[in-house]
């Protein structure tokens, strides 16, 4: 079956997970037609869509995946579909589809009605997501997993769009991506999704889950995803209002607020591969 390796592919905001001679491209947060909601307030943004089109293009040529999976957020209009994005939409996987074999959407909280973009042969995922080689859970991070997913070592989302805000002499604010790379706890996650499921369990929780999902409660990794449209805001998650008891907005998900994340414990890397420390250490520090 081969080893199971999972890593960005530097300096892009893109995971590359492979399995042999297997090899999975994961992008997420695309927000595609995000610059309409900017037009109608008056600031007058171009299309991203060949731009980003174009970079996930070199994506592909670089890494030469099976798969590509968009991990939710590909559209920006939370619930309906805006004309520009009946357009780009299409337009954008139709281009896709032409380098890649296999290419499947896992929704995210801004992809309501989806579906009616998709052209034929785009696989959409349910919200729940979905598993990789029984090792990789892959989510968008708004929603619950699907219970299936627990039985999996790493767990991967995107939904956040992390950053690190910090000042330079001068006092000007600068804000950059990161990866996060934390540690879950399988079972306190799973005691969470059988709670949002209504299931209450007495006794074993691994036993529950061997017994009624046939799996091992494995999850031990949480990998978050920079958004890929570098040009959206994201979360600064350095900063000391941004922790686990501050405001309600400051780690959006279920996963995160559910307590099983070691949020202050986890890694955050540059788009370079640079590690910058964990969180709470850049918390630490005066910025």
């Amino acid at each position: 079956m081969g080893k199971i390796d999972v890593r960005p592919l530097r300096p892009y905001q893109a995971l590359v997970l492979t399995r042999g001679y297997e090899r999975v491209i994961v992008i997420s947060d695309l927000h595609l037609g995000w610059e309409i909601s900017l037009n109608r307030e008056g600031f007058h943004f171009p299309t991203q869509m060949k731009r980003l089109l174009k970079k996930t293009l070199t994506l592909i040529k670089i890494a030469k995946p099976d798969s590509l999976i968009i991990l939710g957020d590909l559209k920006h209009t939370v619930s309906g579909v805006e004309i520009e994005e009946w357009r780009d939409i299409p337009e954008f996987l139709e281009a896709l589809k032409k380098k890649v074999n296999e290419i499947i959407v896992v929704p995210g909280n801004h992809d309501g009605n989806l579906s009616l973009l998709l052209p034929e042969g785009v696989t959409q995922a349910p919200v729940t997501g979905i598993t990789l080689w029984d090792e990789i859970g892959l989510f968008h991070g708004h929603s619950w997993p699907d219970p299936k997913l627990l039985g999996c070592k790493h767990l991967i989302i995107g939904h956040i769009h992390p950053i690190i805000s910090f000042r330079d002499p001068s006092g000007l604010r600068i804000n950059r991506q990161v990866w996060i790379k934390a540690e879950c706890d399988g079972e306190k996650l799973g005691e969470s999704v059988l709670k949002h499921l209504g299931i209450k369990v007495e006794g074993d929780l691994k036993r529950f889950f061997q017994e009624t999902f046939d799996l091992e409660v494995k999850s031990s990794s949480l990998i978050v995803l920079p958004s890929f449209n570098e040009v959206l805001g994201g979360i600064p998650i350095n900063l000391e209002e941004n922790g686990d008891k501050g405001r309600s907005g400051a780690f959006i998900g279920p996963i995160l607020r559910s307590g099983c994340v070691d949020i202050m414990n986890a890694e955050a890397y540059l788009l370079d591969g640079t590690f910058l420390g964990k969180v709470k250490q850049l918390r630490s520090l005066n910025y």
